[in-house]
């Protein structure tokens, strides 16, 4: 039963994503830790690792077919990410699931309030 939950997850995580260019830390590791039970850690590493397929090519394609894709923006920022990703999963695995979780939300948080409250 897990699986079709999981892939009704994925689903609504991907429609999220093609209309807000969210998914990932928004959606599916909340989903992850509090509907799956998930530990944090092993939310933020389940979300990361199924980022690996191209998952969102599809989304990508059309908006890059409309003109709303800055790919020489995008392979920067890519090589950025992993690498960044690599150090970030390195720095993280020694901190408390607890703590980390607070710094998860807190950060959600601040970015609600920025998006709703900014220009």
């Amino acid at each position: 039963m897990n699986q079709v939950l999981y892939v009704i997850l994925g689903f609504t995580a991907g429609i999220l994503s093609g209309v807000l260019g969210i998914g990932g830390g928004i959606i599916l590791i909340p989903a992850l830790v509090l509907m799956f039970g998930l530990t944090q850690l092993q939310a933020q590493g389940t979300t990361l690792a199924l980022m690996i397929p191209p998952i969102g090519l599809l989304a990508a394609l059309r908006y890059y077919r409309s003109g709303n894709v800055k790919l020489g923006i995008a392979v920067f920022i890519c090589l950025g990410f992993f690498i960044g990703g690599l150090i970030g999963a390195n720095l993280v695995q020694d901190l408390p699931g607890p703590l980390l979780r607070k710094i998860f939300a807190l950060f959600l948080f601040f970015i609600s309030l920025r998006m709703f409250f900014g220009k």
